[in-house]
């Protein structure tokens, strides 16, 4: 691809797919945070006691962490019984990342 073909519209949509996607980089960026992924990725779900006993953060940090990545849509919970339980839910982020990098590499001249 030549770059006189890269139009004004790829390299705003690019542009504005980095702006969409730069609150799930800073989530993700948080070493706690993705010490927390890891451990969910390698179990179907856990609870904030369990992940407490994976993760070396106390209760109350590992929830804050818990709530950042449930705003970020990359972790849902649901209750059972008295507890609530941790999940990825990782699909329409890697989705974004993905289209991201299409975007890239078409606005970037890289394909």
């Amino acid at each position: 691809m030549n770059k006189e073909f890269i139009t004004e519209e790829d390299i705003q949509m690019t542009l504005e797919k980095f702006k969409q996607m730069a609150p799930i980089f800073s989530v993700l960026s948080d070493e706690n945070r993705q010490l927390i992924i890891t451990e969910l990725g390698r179990c179907d779900k856990l609870n904030v006691t369990e992940i407490s006993e994976l993760v070396p953060l106390s209760r109350p940090a590992i929830s804050h962490h818990l709530k950042n990545l449930r705003l970020a849509g990359i972790v849902e919970s649901k209750k059972q019984g008295t507890e609530n339980y941790y999940f990825l839910t990782l699909k329409s982020t890697i989705d974004d990342i993905k289209e991201l990098i299409d975007l890239i590499e078409k606005s970037c001249h890289l394909i």
